[in-house]
């Protein structure tokens, strides 16, 4: 059964800023983005000179109720694909804890997430 994978989770992270877009796949577009950047997040966090789990459970949550809006405007409940493992090699071990924040504010705000080479042992997966 082959599974649509129509939208998709980016994430950019530094040491200063984490960003988390939802990106439609057929034309590129952006749907809904979160960031450290924005003024109201930037001063609600106290980043500081580093991001760290707790400033990417807050973009994750405000990800979230920016795409609960865009969906109930679409009328479009699809699930975002996540491919976990990938994500955590891009950024690095270092923001594992980061990647696994967002991904975990996002499901428990209710959005539905596909994840993928999801290992159910835990082995990737930070203890909290």
């Amino acid at each position: 059964m082959t599974v649509l994978k129509r939208y998709v989770l980016r994430l950019f992270m530094s040491l200063k800023y984490i960003m988390a877009n939802v990106v439609y796949r057929n034309n590129g577009q952006i749907i809904a983005t979160a960031s450290t950047v924005e003024h109201t997040l930037k001063s609600a966090l106290e980043c500081g000179r580093s991001c760290n789990a707790k400033a990417a459970a807050v973009v994750g949550e405000v990800l979230a109720m920016r795409l609960e809006v865009e969906v109930l405007e679409q009328g479009q409940g699809r699930g975002i694909r996540v491919d976990v493992n990938k994500e955590v090699e891009k950024k690095g071990l270092k923001n594992r804890t980061k990647v696994w924040a967002i991904v975990n504010a996002l499901k428990s705000n209710g959005v539905k997430l596909m994840l993928d080479n999801d290992d159910d042992n835990g082995a990737s997966r930070p203890s909290y």
